[in-house]
Parts: C-alpha cells; sequence; structure tokens
C-alpha cells in the first residue's frame, strides 16, 4: 500500500545527541528504571505504517511498525481522514469541561458506540484512558449494589492471566503472581481468581473447568460484586486466547448467581480479534463493558465505560444517585471527534476482510517458528500473531533482529508478538512475520 509522505524535520528541533541525553536524564519511560539502562529509537516522524527514525538503527532509517503503537493505531499514521478530523475540530474547540455542558462529538460518540455494542448496553462514561474506564466500570458495579442494598456484595472474581491496567483497582484484578504487580500484594483490595481457562480459540468448553468455576461463584456469591474478564485474548498478562464457549458459561453463572458481568475489551475492540468486539464472537452482552486503545485509532487517548439500563437505574436509585466520577478532560471533544472518524473510517470498510488477510499473512509467515529451538507455542488470531518461548525474552537482542528486519516489535515476558495496523500490505506483512521470527531466534 502507498505511504503517505513524512513532513520535514521541524526547524530547531534538538540534534538528536542532545534529546537522548535529556531523555535519560529526566524521561521515566513505561516499565523502565530512572534513568533508563536502554537507549530508546527516536521517532522523527511516522506516516503510514511506518516510524521514521532520527537516527539509523541497524541500518535502517525507518521499520514498519508491528505493534500499532501498543495495538492502538488501527488506520495506521498520518491518515487524511483523521487528520482533517482533529483539523476541523480544532477550529472549533479543542477542550470545554463536560460537568454542565455537552458537544456534539461526545453525544455522537456515546450514541455511536451504544448502537454497535451489544444490547443491551445503553449508557456512556467517557474518561480519559483504558485504566480509568476500568476504574469506572469496577466502581460503578460496586456503587450498583450499595445503591440496590447489597453493600456486602464488593469483591471481584477474575481468571488468573489477566491485565486491566496500572492503576489501583485494575491492579487488584491482574494476575497477582504471574503479571506485574504482584509488589502490591498487600495494598490491593483481596479479589477472587479462578484458574485460567483452557487455551485455545477453537476448544470446546471443558464442562470440568466450568463445573468448578461454578463451585466457586456459588460458595462467593453473597459477596461477589462482579466478574471481570478480558473476552477471548488475554492481553499484557501473556497472550492467551480462549474458546468464546467461556463467554456463554460467564453469561450463564454471572446470571445464574446474581453477580455482573464485566468485559475488559480495552485491547480486543474495534476489530482487532476477527469480530467487531470479542463479545460478538460468543454472541453475549456484558453488563458492562469497558473500551479503549483503537477507538481513536491512536490519535488521542481516551476510553468508555458502557453499561446497561439496568446498573444507571441501580445507582441512580441510591443514597448518592450520581457516579461520583469525571476526568477533567471526560468528553474531550478533539478525542471524540477523531473517534467519530476512526470508527466512521472502519465501519466504512471490508474491515474483516483485512484483518483477515493479516491473519492469514501471519499464519503463513510463522508457520515454521513453532519448531525452532526455544519456542513453546505459535498462535495466530485475527491481526494478532504470537510466539511464546520457553524462557524470558532477551529483549535487546530481540529488538534489534527486530529493528534489523525493518520492523518494531516490543517484547515481553516469554512472548515475541504483533499487532499491526489494520492497513499493513502483505509485503509488510511477511516482513513482520520475519522479524517476529528473527527476534524469537534471537531472544
Amino acid at each position: 500500500m502507498a505511504q503517505p509522505s513524512a513532513p520535514a524535520r521541524p526547524a530547531g528541533a534538538l540534534p538528536t545527541d542532545t534529546l537522548l541525553a535529556l531523555d535519560r536524564a529526566h524521561v521515566w519511560h513505561p516499565y523502565g528504571p530512572m534513568p533508563g539502562t536502554a537507549t530508546p529509537y527516536v521517532v522523527e516522524s511516522a506516516s503510514g505504517v511506518r516510524l521514521k527514525l532520527a537516527r539509523p538503527v541497524e541500518g535502517r532509517d525507518e521499520l514498519v511498525d508491528g505493534m500499532s503503537s501498543w495495538w492502538a493505531a488501527i488506520h495506521g499514521y498520518g491518515h487524511p481522514v483523521l487528520d482533517d478530523a482533529v483539523r476541523g475540530q480544532l477550529g472549533r474547540m479543542s477542550h470545554v469541561m463536560f460537568g454542565g455542558l455537552t458537544h456534539e462529538p461526545a453525544v455522537r460518540l456515546a450514541a455511536r458506540l451504544v448502537e454497535i455494542t451489544p444490547e443491551p448496553l445503553q449508557h456512556v462514561f467517557l474518561s480519559d484512558s483504558g485504566s480509568v474506564a476500568v476504574e469506572v466500570a469496577m466502581k460503578m458495579c460496586l456503587q450498583y449494589w450499595q445503591s440496590t442494598g447489597r453493600p456486602e456484595k464488593r469483591r471481584l472474581l477474575t481468571w488468573r492471566g489477566g491485565y486491566h491496567g496500572d492503576t489501583f483497582h485494575p491492579m487488584s484484578v491482574c494476575d497477582p503472581q504471574g503479571g506485574m504487580h504482584h509488589l502490591w500484594g498487600g495494598v490491593l483490595p483481596d479479589q477472587l481468581f479462578a484458574p485460567q481457562p483452557p487455551a485455545g480459540f477453537d476448544a470446546p468448553l471443558d464442562a470440568e473447568y466450568a463445573a468448578r468455576f461454578d463451585e466457586l461463584m456459588e460458595r462467593h456469591a453473597g459477596e461477589l460484586a462482579a466478574v471481570i474478564v478480558e473476552p477471548v485474548v488475554q492481553g499484557a498478562g501473556g497472550m492467551q486466547f480462549h474458546s468464546p464457549a467461556y463467554l456463554r458459561m460467564l453469561r450463564e453463572l454471572c446470571d445464574r448467581h446474581g453477580v455482573l458481568l464485566v468485559f475488559d475489551e480495552i485491547a480486543t475492540g474495534f476489530g482487532r480479534s476477527g469480530a467487531l468486539f470479542a463479545a460478538d464472537h460468543a454472541g453475549v452482552s456484558p453488563d458492562v463493558m469497558c473500551l479503549g486503545k483503537a477507538m481513536t485509532g491512536g490519535y488521542l487517548t481516551m476510553a468508555a465505560a458502557l453499561c446497561t439500563g439496568e446498573i444507571a437505574d441501580g445507582i441512580s436509585r441510591g443514597e448518592m444517585p450520581v457516579l461520583a466520577h469525571g476526568p477533567t478532560f471526560m468528553g474531550n471533544p478533539l478525542a471524540a471527534a477523531v473517534a467519530n472518524a476512526s470508527i466512521d473510517l472502519l465501519l466504512g470498510q471490508d474491515w474483516q476482510t483485512e484483518v483477515k488477510r493479516i491473519e492469514t499473512g501471519l499464519r503463513d509467515g510463522l508457520a515454521d517458528v513453532a519448531a525452532l529451538p526455544g519456542v513453546r507455542d505459535v498462535r495466530v488470531l485475527g491481526a494478532i500473531g504470537v510466539v511464546q518461548l520457553d524462557h524470558p525474552v532477551d529483549m535487546a537482542a530481540a529488538t534489534t533482529a527486530a529493528a534489523r528486519e525493518g520492523v518494531w516489535l516490543r517484547p515481553f515476558r516469554d512472548l515475541v508478538y504483533t499487532m499491526p495496523p489494520f492497513v499493513t500490505g502483505d509485503e509488510d506483512v511477511a516482513r513482520i512475520a520475519a522479524a517476529v521470527t528473527a527476534a524469537a531466534v534471537a531472544g
């Protein structure tokens, strides 16, 4: 696919050495020490699916982005439709508070999200990050039971291997041992964890697993406010796939035991798994759904928590008849405008065919990787490709090996994986698969 041309470097830009020295001295990067021990690649600009580097790496002055900037930039970079949406909104207003005021971009976005998500989700709380959307979802569930006379229902149940964000309540439902947040075990709220569901998107429901989950819920139903899971694809907790049958199981068990169901679709929403939402694979709807990441096409940070009318009505009948939450940049007009444009752009094309094309390319490109030494598993679903090693990945070596192939990847734990933009052409998909292979070998 043709790539838009990158803009020229702005006048007065810092020399690369100066920028890196200031970065090392002052900038705390995600999941990194301070000062940093690894030198980051300096991105000068981005267009299409390519990141233009200020200084060549492994002989490459640009890299194909195999990560969609942490799974958000599904349309790539510098897309004219999204650029125009931001410019047009900027000419009207960049921000206005959402308390006591409203505006068309946010109202249109809320209505569109209700239209495209599973029924009976009806109400939309906009926030400014995925982690905050999970905070809001959890608060909705807790406040619902508080408001309806069941304050003892205040714990959450999830399965192991999950990741829901880095703020405190979401950390409490991340995997307590294998995840990033075990350090906070004595500080976080005490939640309930079930075993991880059996792996495999196409695997049949394990009746024994379902029975054990049922027993666990029955035993704790009196204190459980909600079950929260990442449907079908567990993201940063380990990139595991499970059958949609387990979502149908959760819906049935939650209804049986009087427990709310929350789907965290921040990573899976907007087509990543091959369905518009992962819940669509199962044909079920949660009581609360969290969205984020790809909602704005990676342009601006924005997220949402959607709930049913029953949840909203329950909260409204309580001692505090409002949801006590209000981010300063809630409903930001710029973010809402580009989110509307991104959703229209996605749904206005045959995105399913594009995601299927990427899935086929990744399957073909990774077909022989499972036989390599040190590889435990290879799995592909939608525009997601994962190589799991039998040892922790050497992140520096793997990243360098991918860059040598002309691709940006960000491995973690024992995983080398890719989630490319949906506009990635066949040649670049093949390049990404070659880079994943090289990174797995090097790592």
